[in-house]
C-alpha cells in the first residue's frame, strides 16, 4: 500500500517539469526578440559593413538561430522523454523528430548544438583576431575542444552500449 502511494507520487512528480518547459518557451521568445534585434541591426548597417563585419554579423544571427533550435529540441524531447508523450495523430506536417527523439538522441543533439555554437563563437573570435586577447582565444579553443571531446566520448559510449546491450550510463 505505501509502496504504491510512493510510486504514484514519484510518477506524478514528472509533471513538476512541465513549468520548466513552458519557461523554455518564454526563453525562446526572448531569443527570438534578440534575433530580431540582431537582424535589424545587421541589415541596417549592411551597406557600411566590411567583409569581416559581414561575416561576424552573419555568424551572430546564425548563433542565435542555433540557440533557438537547441531550446526547441530541449522543449520537445525533454517533455516527451520526461513528462508525457505528445500525441502526433493528425499532425502530418509536424517534423518527424518532435516525437521520436529518445534520451540518447537528445544528448547527441544537445552536444552537437553546443559544439556548433562554441565553434561559431571561436570563428567570431578568429574573425576579429586583432581585438581578441591570447588568453581569451586560448580559453575559447580549450572550451571548444572540451565540447568536441565530450561529444566524441559520449557518442562512443552510446555506440559501445548499443553493440553490447549493456547500459554504461
Amino acid at each position: 500500500m505505501i509502496e504504491q502511494v510512493i510510486e504514484r507520487v514519484l510518477v506524478a512528480s514528472r509533471w513538476l517539469m512541465a513549468p520548466f518547459y513552458l519557461g523554455l518557451v518564454v526563453t525562446l521568445l526572448v531569443v527570438l526578440f534578440k534575433f530580431g534585434q540582431e537582424l535589424v541591426h545587421f541589415t541596417a548597417e549592411a551597406m557600411a559593413l566590411s567583409e569581416e563585419d559581414t561575416v561576424t554579423g552573419a555568424l551572430g544571427v546564425i548563433d542565435l538561430a542555433l540557440l533557438g533550435s537547441l531550446i526547441l529540441i530541449v522543449i520537445f524531447s525533454g517533455y516527451e522523454n520526461f513528462v508525457s508523450r505528445i500525441d502526433a495523430t493528425g499532425h502530418d506536417k509536424w517534423p518527424e523528430w518532435m516525437t521520436k527523439v529518445d534520451f540518447t538522441g537528445l544528448k547527441l543533439k544537445l552536444l552537437g548544438s553546443i559544439v556548433l555554437i562554441s565553434g561559431i563563437q571561436l570563428l567570431k573570435a578568429f574573425m576579429s583576431i586583432e581585438r581578441t586577447s591570447d588568453r581569451e582565444l586560448f580559453w575559447l579553443i580549450a572550451v571548444h575542444l572540451l565540447f568536441v571531446t565530450s561529444s566524441v566520448f559520449l557518442a562512443l559510449s552510446d555506440w559501445i552500449q548499443s553493440k553490447t546491450g549493456k547500459d554504461l550510463h
